[in-house]
């Protein structure tokens, strides 16, 4: 593997008119590429993700992977915003030298696909075989996939929506909320918020599993009346993210995933998805309560040439970071079937 940092001093002009002076990108590499370039896979990683699909897609990325790295160059980026290595809110300002902490500018999908396409032309990748992300990575993945238009083949959007619910825009407030209710949120240190990050953490939980899970792994013997272990669970999911994490990149990444809509300024969603040249498939979870089957299904429906799957699971959305096995199945048919090439 090899890791590297993109720093680019172009100016990236956002969505919202903002002007980001300068960025770096954080990314890892895989693998060789094949004399005519024509072997890269591109993953896109979630919302506390990081560039290392090898580790939380293991079975699916790297070696003895679905896509190994014996036969194919995977790239991977840190996006924009989150906190292991590329620019964020805890980055120095180019012009007064001091972190961004809140007045880092809001992202949308659209703006870092844009910076993960200047990192492409970096690479001096003139096309990507295969681009893949799940969740905020499905989302940022599939608006990429509009602008790149000829230079992709396959677009494989796992657990996404083309544009954000209400429910999954209450769901990401409710945790602003928490993290802003936090006394030290105020404050201009990394470790402002930390609190309500662990109960943001905990929120997000519920909606990343299925109750039939949680009923199934957190049920409690019926004589207690205090110290339920699903309590303990989702203490503990709060806390682990706290160590890891930063309330500053958590509150504008869950702003990104808000302003998902790839149909913005483009005459809607079938206009944006039927504009895809590349191969797409769409990939649900039937437990899934952040991002329904039905929404993920409807980008198979509205794209020229898609093919939908469903990974059939109790644990919910996080399925897609679990369920190795169906995941890599469902892969094997997808790149099986006739005329599509692997």
């Amino acid at each position: 593997m090899t890791k590297g940092i993109f720093n680019s001093s172009e100016s990236l002009t956002l969505e919202s008119g903002e002007i980001l002076h300068g960025h770096d990108i954080a990314y890892t590499t895989q693998g060789k590429l094949n004399a005519d370039k024509s072997n890269v896979v591109w993953v896109v990683h979630a919302l506390t993700g990081d560039a290392h699909p090898e580790i939380w897609w293991k079975g699916i990325i790297g070696t003895q992977g679905f896509f190994d790295a014996e036969d194919y160059f995977i790239v991977c980026a840190n996006l924009l915003g989150s906190p292991y290595g590329s620019t964020s809110p805890l980055s120095l300002r180019k012009d007064s030298g001091v972190p961004f902490y809140r007045s880092f500018p809001q992202l949308t999908t659209r703006d870092i696909a844009k910076s993960l396409d200047k990192l492409r032309e970096h690479l001096q990748l003139p096309h990507l075989h295969v681009l893949i992300g799940g969740s905020l990575g499905g989302q940022v993945a599939l608006e990429w996939s509009i602008s790149l238009g000829s230079k992709l083949n396959h677009a494989i959007i796992v657990a996404a929506s083309s544009k954000s619910s209400p429910w999954l825009i209450g769901f990401n407030q409710a945790q602003r909320m928490a993290i802003s209710s936090d006394s030290t949120w105020a404050e201009n240190t990394p470790e402002a918020g930390s609190k309500g990050l662990m109960a943001a953490r905990a929120m997000a939980m519920m909606s990343y599993r299925n109750p039939k899970d949680l009923n199934s792994k957190q049920m409690d013997d019926s004589d207690k009346l205090d110290g339920y272990l699903a309590s303990s669970y989702l203490s503990y999911q709060g806390e682990k993210l706290a160590k890891r994490f930063n309330a500053f990149s958590y509150w504008t990444l869950t702003k990104t995933m808000d302003s998902h809509d790839v149909g913005r300024s483009r005459g809607g969603i079938d206009l944006a998805l039927q504009s895809i040249q590349a191969k797409v498939l769409a990939i649900g979870i039937n437990s899934d309560l952040l991002f329904l089957a039905e929404e993920v299904q409807l980008i198979s429906q509205k794209v020229s040439q898609g093919v939908y799957r469903e990974i059939q699971s109790s644990v919910g959305h996080d399925a897609f970071l679990v369920e190795f096995e169906q995941l890599k199945t469902i892969l094997i048919s997808y790149f099986s079937e006739k005329n599509t090439s692997t």
